[in-house]
């Protein structure tokens, strides 16, 4: 399009998911409900580990910065959704949905370098447990959570000074609960084919640099719990590791879906099911898997729990 042929938008008009009132209530009680459960699941993980000594230890460090992270990636985008089914079409503004996207993404890129920060804690506690206590030292441990933030910054800024450097001319309407990257490229005026090229680049070295450290790390550990004699030892190390499994499947499952996949296979009504999923429901889901599946979890839950008894 030629320069000064066109007028800027100043806010978007959110679509959401339904345009039928009775569903966008149901939604609305459904969503309500799933968003206090991440918020208070996940503060109660965190507020249980710092509480807890038998928690202190590097594995429940990491365990507690991702349910953090869980709060501010549904935070960054569920409220809005909520709102946007009590008033129907909800708009936004220019720079609040440049800051929603940069949020989600800031969040959602942190959680997937921390899962694999998880994933390499499991190897040395599995694989090197003599030397745990120098390879996963404090120090350690912040300089890798540290990198999980850094990193998520870094490619949320870069990645959203690019999709808003496009031009939106209009229509204005975003087919979507939420500033996602899929319904911006729809409404853009610009050639998106440069950017698109790019967030596929994006998501697939974040991947590349996360998934094989998951994977040998898992490899390794699967060989080092086959060696073990004794079925207790070896169920305690397949329960310690199931939990954070399950996460990683269910976390880059969805995201390769969304950012990987070429947009040609895929519709906007799958996107919008697959951002639900992973921007919604997982930050619900991890705390339930974590608590659920970890004995250590349920251990120190239990003894609160008949403190807080003992002391009535």
């Amino acid at each position: 399009m030629a320069e000064g042929n066109f007028t800027s938008v100043s806010e978007f008009l959110i679509l959401g998911l339904t345009d039928d009132p009775i569903l966008r209530l149901i939604f609305f009680l459904i969503f309500l409900l799933v968003y206090s459960v991440t918020i208070m699941g996940n503060l109660c993980i965190i507020m249980l580990i710092r509480v807890s000594s038998q928690l202190h230890t590097p594995m429940y460090l990491f365990l507690s910065h991702l349910a953090f992270i869980d709060i501010w990636y549904s935070t960054s985008v569920t409220p809005e959704m909520l709102k946007g089914f009590l008033v129907g079409r909800d708009t936004i503004s220019y720079a609040g949905c440049a800051a929603q996207l940069c949020s989600a993404f800031a969040f959602g890129t942190s959680e997937g370098i921390l899962l694999a920060m998880m994933a390499y804690d499991r190897y040395v506690a599995i694989c090197n447990p003599l030397f745990y206590a120098i390879s996963m030292s404090n120090r350690v441990c912040v300089q890798l959570i540290t990198v999980s933030y850094v990193g998520g910054c870094l490619n949320a800024l870069v990645f959203t000074t690019f999709v808003f450097n496009l031009v939106f001319c209009g229509p204005d309407e975003i087919d979507h609960f939420f500033c996602d990257f899929p319904p911006l490229m729809e409404i853009s005026c610009s050639d998106i084919h440069l950017i698109q090229t790019l967030s596929s680049i994006s998501a697939a070295i974040i991947i590349l640099s996360t998934v094989p450290t998951i994977i040998i790390s898992y490899v390794y550990i699967l060989c080092a719990i086959m060696r073990i004699q004794a079925s207790d030892g070896r169920q305690k190390a397949f329960s310690t590791c199931a939990s954070h499994l399950t996460a990683v499947i269910l976390y880059y499952g969805t995201i390769t879906f969304t950012y990987v996949q070429p947009s040609s296979s895929r519709s906007l009504e799958q996107n919008k099911i697959v951002s639900l999923f992973y921007t919604v429901v997982i930050p619900m889901l991890n705390p339930l898997i974590y608590t659920l599946r970890n004995k250590d979890v349920k251990r120190a839950l239990m003894k609160i729990m008949g403190k807080n008894a003992s002391s009535w």
